[in-house]
């Protein structure tokens, strides 16, 4: 009951934040502004109080790395072959992109750290890093090989080194690796900020969301299917088969379990993608994914 609770609680501020923009109260302006303040504030508080007293060795274990990129790589490959004839490469590749890239930083580790322990939270945090230093670079590619678009990987991979939520999780664990003590004061203002981190990325989130084009219901719920359902199940066998404590399996399945990120659809504007079609399954993704979240959490607890 409590885990259904929790995720009704979701739903309720995506749905804020649709209703705040729709009304015009979160303006395009207004919407930067407070993303600008999970993403450069909150996100990073809570990488880096879910990392500063943990032991890097205990955190980042080859089971847990395997696993992660083993789970991208396979469901991407999987994707791909599926999507390898349909329709036109804008959306094809679009669909492919959006059956793996999940939405590890604004949903999964904030709900992780709202649900799950300290432990659980911490490993979460190192699975968003891997994560993040993989996917982003299979979607540019992806979408690069399928539209043809004009663009360079370095310089894609030099804006994710810019990233404050993974600046955060390399502070943080070397903060814990080195035991440095951080005073009391800084880590109850950084707990304050961390503990915004559910709320604002999800009313930034439901701001976002929208519905550009008629749903296509055969791609749409193929991509539902493939990221809500086939990958979760893929990354329950891969750990399960690589014998991680049950932290570690417990983080990485509802990470992996979480929708499509919203950044796909930036991804797709930028690189040749169907924007449009981005924009369906990403709310489509979110929506579904309140149902689905709460099987896993529940499988897992």
């Amino acid at each position: 009951m409590e885990v259904l609770l929790r995720l009704f609680g979701l739903l309720v501020l995506l749905l804020v934040g649709t209703g705040l923009r729709s009304t015009g109260l979160l303006s395009r302006r207004r919407t930067a502004r407070l993303n600008t303040v999970a993403y450069y504030g909150a996100l990073p508080a809570l990488v880096f109080t879910a990392t500063y007293d943990q032991d890097i060795a205990a955190l980042l274990t080859p089971g847990l790395f395997v696993g992660v990129v083993g789970v991208l790589g396979s469901t991407a490959a999987l994707a791909w072959l599926l999507n390898s004839h349909r329709g036109t490469p804008a959306r094809r590749s679009v669909a492919t992109v959006q059956s793996y890239h999940s939405n590890l930083g604004y949903l999964g580790l904030p709900l992780v750290a709202a649900t799950f322990d300290a432990e659980v939270t911490a490993i979460a945090s190192v699975v968003l890093g891997i994560g993040s230093l993989t996917q982003v670079p299979i979607t540019v590619l992806v979408l690069v090989s399928a539209t043809g678009a004009d663009t360079q990987l370095r310089s894609q991979l030099l804006e994710l080194g810019k990233n404050p939520v993974l600046i955060a999780l390399v502070a943080g664990i070397v903060v814990g690796s080195l035991g440095i003590a951080i005073p009391a004061p800084a880590v109850a203002v950084l707990d304050v900020l961390a503990g915004l981190a559910l709320p604002l990325a999800l009313v930034c989130v439901g701001a976002t969301l929208q519905v550009d084009a008629a749903f296509d219901w055969r791609s749409t719920g193929s991509v539902i299917g493939l990221k809500l359902v086939v990958m979760p199940a893929i990354a329950w066998a891969a750990f399960s088969a690589l014998d991680v404590d049950p932290a570690a399996f417990t983080a990485s399945i509802i990470m992996l379990g979480t929708p499509t990120a919203v950044s796909t659809y930036v991804f797709a504007s930028e690189l040749g993608g169907d924007s449009e079609f981005a924009s369906v399954n990403v709310f489509a993704t979110t929506v579904a994914s309140l149902a689905s979240l709460f099987v896993l959490i529940r499988l897992v607890s």
